[in-house]
């Protein structure tokens, strides 16, 4: 059979349920389930909560409904009561809203009948293809591929270990740890105690001694997580593992504000 289609792989990525034939494949194609890892380093990217939680709601400005009105004719305006429901509770609600009207309402007038709900498609028909195109593009050069928050579920044996000792003015702390499995890979399994950010997220980086070398891994939160470690990586070169905060600016490059870090003993 050959290997999942990017869609496919996008989908597995957003933890979306596939066909029989392409989860059959998937659990038993190595090759798949890394491009699957490395694509759900971009969705944990997305994740972090300034992005899943953009904010209260903010109250529209008191001529927006006057525009909408003035541009399709409508001459009713929303009653104060519904205004004032669904506005910020922070928020002011003014006590009535301009609107310029073509002719006065007829109060004797039966009110209209409700226009009729017309039931829309599923949006994952158009909305998941694309964000599972988006991904394939996102995921590719990770230096590390995000596995899971808790654990790959194969113990492995710890090869090399490190405490993440804070920086000065964070009070982040933590442990990281080599583990080499039966088949060869190895993931660096890092452990983290922090409280979230005041801003952006965290991100896990193996840097060598200088300090001038790097190797992103990916994002990581308070708890636990694992990274596989790209094949070949000698871990001589790049034994410092640093968590680092990083702005939601776009820019991969390492921000230079570094939380905690640590020397594997390799």
């Amino acid at each position: 059979m050959p290997h999942c289609t990017p869609e496919d792989l996008g989908l597995a990525a957003l933890r979306e349920p596939l066909d029989r034939d392409s989860a059959a494949h998937l659990a038993g194609c190595a090759t798949c389930r890394t491009d699957v890892a490395r694509l759900r380093r971009a969705v944990d990217v997305l994740a972090v909560p300034e992005l899943a939680d953009p904010g209260p709601p903010v109250a529209p400005p008191p001529g927006l409904w006057a525009g909408i009105a003035g541009a399709t004719g409508v001459v009713t305006a929303p009653r104060p009561d519904v205004v004032a429901a669904s506005a910020p509770p922070a928020g002011p609600v003014p006590d009535a809203l301009p609107v310029p009207m073509t002719a006065p309402p007829d109060a004797s007038a039966p009110d209209a009948p409700l226009a009729p709900v017309v039931p829309l498609r599923p949006r994952r028909s158009r909305l998941l293809p694309a964000a599972a195109a988006a991904l394939v593009g996102l995921g590719i050069g990770a230096g590390g591929v995000l596995l899971t928050d808790r654990g790959d579920g194969d113990g492995g044996v710890p090869v090399a270990a490190a405490a993440l000792d804070p920086l000065e003015g964070s009070d982040a702390s933590g442990s990281a740890e080599v583990v080499e499995r039966e088949d060869g890979t190895r993931v660096l399994r890092v452990e983290l105690s922090a409280d979230a950010p005041a801003e952006g997220y965290y991100e896990a980086w193996l840097l060598d001694e200088s300090v001038s070398g790097l190797i992103p891994l990916g994002v990581v939160r308070a708890g636990t997580e694992d990274f596989e470690l790209p094949e070949g990586l000698d871990l001589g070169e790049y034994p410092v593992v640093d968590v680092s905060v990083e702005p939601l600016d776009g820019d991969p490059a390492h921000s230079g504000v570094s939380v905690a870090r640590g020397l594997l003993d390799t």
